[in-house]
């Protein structure tokens, strides 16, 4: 990289890690550190609720699953604001109301202790992992393109939110994302700008997308109900509503932002604006996906996009194979393009284009086919190396543009991006890991009697200590076929449970708390089959529908436990 964009990206990681620790220097209570001072304007909590979520898998991934499989993926977001009206309606003013630290406070009045722990228990597992990765998602994909150790690269994510996120605990993670949504969400749309600019001169932006729409990428709604499907409407209405009532509703890391408002309408109107604003600004993501797959229709696309796996394959006995497969796609691109000028003069001339759209995806099949061959010969390295290479490479797509195609300074400027959005959602997690530890095990369970001081400080050690397994984590974590999909799959074999306790404890007077505790460990039994299940491909289920059914399972086996419990009346 040039010098100016090293000083952008540095310039930047800098000013928001003194930033946050500059704003939170006089937090020196348990109750500041935890959960701020509750006066948070309701944009600041908006845009902080979105930075939790839009880690930076979200801006690495999301833009290579557009490329690969177009819009799809937008239908996962579309049960968002039903679950935000839902939670608005009846979980906030509750948390609100009672001033807890955590959501899980909740459950010990409603049922017992060990419902509580149980319930914190499993959200410290899930987010414990899901905090290894989105410190390990990034990192490994930086380290590939600029050539850095990935050691170091999750070193250096992983040191800078801690040191922030222990000195000023969830105030900084609330100022700091403000700033880093800022950087994010500038960087994407000098992205998009740059991506329509480098579109040869004859071809617009209406003929962008109309190539895009021809070529089968605009497919943003499937209405067929198929349980195997991961991204259809009923998956999104059904299973995707259930994981974000769940996610916004009962993960620590999104109860601990809106729980930092000033007051309860301006909590609701934080999520309110996180659940119109998420939507259209995951389809931009997304978008910007599909604006770079036209680019590359233009421009010549590597073979495979992960550069570190290309350079392993070209020093192995295969390297003949990939050089041939190279040639031929460079020559299927020639025809592809053809095909795609034709595509665009007829439209411009109102002749027929049937025949050359249907030339124009031939050769795109077999590109994609080519591709898949490419995919071939990385399995086969892997398999016969002693270095496991990953075969999918949709996440290397955008950020191989990014370091090849933008000018100088504007690379700075993404990964910058990248970096922030990494630093937000790893932030978010580890001060809600220190609270449910402090706050719902260590204080409840272990030292009831603590000074203040003596909270505070151990609420400083335990975020410590989780960045500390957040980065063991990322050290030793291996990849899943795409990034954005792992985060929500671990969360769905734990959300699922944990929204079936909270559906136990608002909606279901009669049910008490050991039925809903052996019901919860039933239904997280189940989830976890079911999931295995369908990995040795016993079953077909797509992951989103676990939400559902472990939230229908805990309530469902809760229920008959009590019936069976009940004891005869004379």
């Amino acid at each position: 990289m040039h010098i100016v964009d090293w000083t952008v990206l540095i310039g930047i990681l800098v000013l928001i890690v003194w930033y946050g620790i500059w704003k939170t220097r006089n937090v020196r209570t348990t109750e500041s550190f935890l959960r701020g001072e509750q006066t948070l304007p309701w944009y600041t909590i908006g845009l902080s609720v979105m930075a939790t979520q839009a880690s930076a898998i979200t801006f690495l991934s999301t833009p290579g699953q557009a490329y690969d499989d177009g819009m799809r993926f937008a239908q996962f977001y579309f049960g968002l604001p039903i679950a935000m009206i839902i939670l608005c309606v009846f979980v906030l003013p509750k948390f609100y109301n009672l001033k807890v630290y955590t959501a899980y406070e909740y459950l010990e009045g409603r049922f017992d202790l060990k419902t509580r722990s149980l319930t914190a228990m499993l959200f410290l597992m899930q987010r414990g992992l899901a905090a290894g990765l989105t410190i390990f998602a990034p990192s490994i994909i930086l380290s590939s393109i600029l050539g850095w150790n990935l050691n170091v690269t999750n070193l250096l994510i992983g040191a800078l939110v801690i040191i922030y996120t222990v000195s000023g605990g969830t105030n900084a993670v609330s100022q700091t994302q403000k700033q880093q949504m800022i950087v994010i969400l500038s960087g994407m749309f000098v992205a998009f700008l740059i991506i329509v600019a480098k579109f040869p001169p004859d071809i617009s932006f209406s003929d962008a997308v109309d190539i895009a729409g021809n070529m089968g990428k605009l497919n943003v709604v499937d209405f067929e109900f198929d349980l195997s499907n991961r991204y259809n409407l009923w998956s999104a209405l059904l299973g995707g509503t259930f994981l974000f009532l769940s996610y916004f509703g009962t993960d620590q890391s999104q109860v601990q932002r809106y729980l930092s408002g000033k007051s309860l309408t301006q909590s609701r109107l934080g999520l309110l604006f996180n659940g119109l604003f998420k939507v259209p600004m995951q389809f931009a993501i997304l978008f910007v996906g599909i604006m770079m797959f036209v680019f590359y229709q233009f421009n010549d696309a590597p073979l495979h996009f992960n550069k570190a796996n290309v350079e392993v394959v070209k020093s192995s006995e295969y390297a003949n194979e990939y050089a041939e497969l190279e040639t031929e796609l460079n020559n299927l691109s020639d025809q592809k393009r053809d095909a795609i000028y034709t595509v665009v003069e007829n439209k411009k001339t109102g002749k027929d284009n049937v025949e050359a759209v249907a030339t124009m995806n031939e050769a795109l099949s077999k590109e994609i086919d080519l591709r898949d061959q490419a995919k071939e010969l990385v399995k086969k390295v892997s398999d016969n190396g002693t270095i496991k290479l990953e075969t999918e490479d949709s996440d290397y797509v955008f950020i191989t543009f990014v370091t090849t195609h933008l000018p100088i300074g504007l690379i700075g400027l993404l990964l910058a991006v990248i970096f922030s959005a990494a630093m937000s959602s790893t932030a978010s997690e580890l001060n809600a890991l220190a609270t449910t530890s402090v706050i719902d095990i260590y204080k409840r369970s272990f030292v009831k009697d603590g000074s203040d001081e003596h909270y505070l400080k151990m609420s400083k050690w335990f975020t410590f200590g989780w960045g500390i397994m957040a980065l063991i984590f990322a050290t030793f974590a291996s990849l899943f076929d795409n990034l954005i999909e792992a985060v929500n799959i671990i969360g769905s074999l734990f959300y699922g449970t944990i929204l079936g306790v909270f559906a136990i404890a608002f909606f279901f007077k009669k049910i008490r708390g050991n039925a809903t505790f052996i019901g919860a460990i039933l239904g997280e039994v189940c989830v976890l089959l079911l999931f295995y299940l369908n990995e040795i491909e016993v079953i077909q289920l797509a992951y989103l529908w676990l939400n559902l059914i472990g939230c229908a399972l805990v309530v469902l086996m809760a229920f008959m436990i009590q019936s069976l419990s009940k004891k005869p009346t004379k």
